[in-house]
């Protein structure tokens, strides 16, 4: 029981944190991620961390943040009022929360990039995201813009979260893999795992509830009984295994053809050197990933990835060879000007089949799959299985979120110029090159 002073009353504030939700309380970086399992306690942790806060800094200003406002209605607004209405008022209107000693927490949606856009320029001392993994890593970059104030307060962001969603690779990239980018600081983050056996209260009050967690599908089981992120519902490829699919560069057999296949857009370039073995087995050897290029640096990175090797061909996405109109010239004919690039073919680019095929590659063959991924690759490992499933077509992947796009959209480009995974010895070398796609160097 914990007691704050309010003026002239004195308040008891109820409930017994469990050790995971003290971690919790306890973490001063500047991002925290509370997540994994369902059931927890992570909701509960989340709103008396904001009292708290609101307790002990008058006058600052928190923010909390859901995909909707009837999710944040239910979840929050109500529960805030039930636990902790002796303590503050509620504005309908301004849709906030007040405290007598000034301070303030403030409740907003974020459905669509619309909604974002909204909070740029406005200012948070304390932002809590409930079920992060529903928002986009563009969503979670404009509310980290909002974190600053002059106020002599904290700034701290603290994120909750279940693995699935769009989200669910920039929290596993930054959380839980923490595999951060240049502009990062590994010590502004922190990560506490959450698990329903961790939430004493609620297994001895509920035991239907982990029986229920218990009885789910495989893949719903890992994630919401177990808080595993390598498997989640909603995933495009749950074949793939990191244990099963990426090998050692040593591994790759020495005799091979090799090809490219990437992906080009400014936003990212995605580049995949591509293996053939003699029995017809695929092997990504090496990747290139990088953001702002133009289609001619895009071809010099090409052409340094495939530098002293023979390249049987660049397999690419056929926009590429539409005209500009700013030069009349296609992004085929700038990129194949480049000095080592590739003799460039248009990809066989339909969604579902390439996907069906990928499918096939990654099925195991007498105990083993049929494609193989270098362990250099790491960007591949990373967005192959963060892909998501369609919501309108089951058998296509979500564009979103499209960080996660660009080098699976590359592999399905190599698979595709394959004529099919191979099914016995001595089908090694056979290319899909399909009349209608043979570029201006093929006869």
């Amino acid at each position: 029981m914990k007691e704050q002073e309010i003026g002239y009353r004195r308040i008891s504030i109820g409930g017994v944190p469990n050790e995971k939700q003290k971690m919790f309380f306890a973490s001063k970086t500047r991002f925290t991620a509370y997540g994994g399992a369902r059931g927890g306690g992570k909701s509960w942790a989340l709103r008396r961390k904001l009292v708290g806060m609101c307790l002990r800094y008058p006058g600052i200003r928190c923010l909390m943040v859901r995909r909707s406002y009837d999710e944040l209605k239910a979840n929050h607004i109500m529960p805030f009022l039930r636990e902790y209405g002796a303590l503050m008022s509620y504005c309908d209107g301004e849709k906030s929360m007040s405290f007598s000693n000034g301070s303030k927490i403030f409740f907003g949606f974020c459905a669509c990039d619309r909604d974002v856009l909204r909070y740029q320029g406005r200012e948070y001392d304390v932002i809590a995201i409930d079920e992060a993994t529903q928002l986009s890593e563009y969503h979670f970059s404009i509310f980290k813009a909002c974190l600053r104030g002059v106020g002599d307060y904290p700034r701290r962001m603290y994120l909750t979260c279940n693995p699935g969603g769009i989200g669910h690779a920039w929290v596993k990239r930054l959380f839980v893999d923490r595999d951060f980018r240049a502009n990062e600081d590994p010590n502004d983050y922190s990560f506490i795992s959450a698990q329903v056996f961790d939430n004493e209260m609620l297994c001895k009050s509920d035991p239907d509830y982990v029986r229920s967690l218990e009885s789910l599908p495989h893949k719903l089981r890992e994630a919401w009984l177990y808080g595993k992120w390598d498997v989640f519902e909603g995933q495009f490829f749950p074949e793939f295994d990191v244990d099963v699919h990426v090998c050692s560069p040593h591994d790759i057999p020495s005799f091979v053809k090799y090809f490219v296949a990437f992906d080009y857009g400014f936003d990212m370039l995605a580049v995949l050197l591509m293996a053939v073995a003699e029995d017809g087995r695929l092997y990504c050897k090496a990747e290139h990933c990088e953001s702002g290029l133009t289609l001619s640096q895009a071809a010099q990175r090409v052409s340094k990835l495939c530098e002293g090797l023979r390249i049987e061909y660049a397999v690419a996405s056929p926009d590429l060879w539409n005209r500009r109109q700013d030069s009349g010239r296609s992004g085929f004919e700038i990129m194949q000007g480049v000095y080592g690039m590739p003799c460039m073919i248009p990809a066989d680019d339909r969604r579902i089949p390439g996907w069906r095929v990928l499918r096939e590659y990654l099925a195991l063959k007498d105990g083993k799959p049929r494609l193989n991924i270098s362990r250099d690759c790491t960007e591949l490992i990373r967005c192959l299985p963060a892909l998501l499933c369609d919501s309108a077509r089951a058998e296509d992947a979500s564009s979103e979120p499209h960080s996660v796009t660009h080098a699976p959209e590359a592999l399905r480009y190599a698979v595709m110029s394959r004529l099919e995974p191979p099914t016995s010895e001595g089908e090694s070398f056979s290319f899909n090159f399909k009349k209608k796609n043979k570029s201006l160097f093929f006869d």
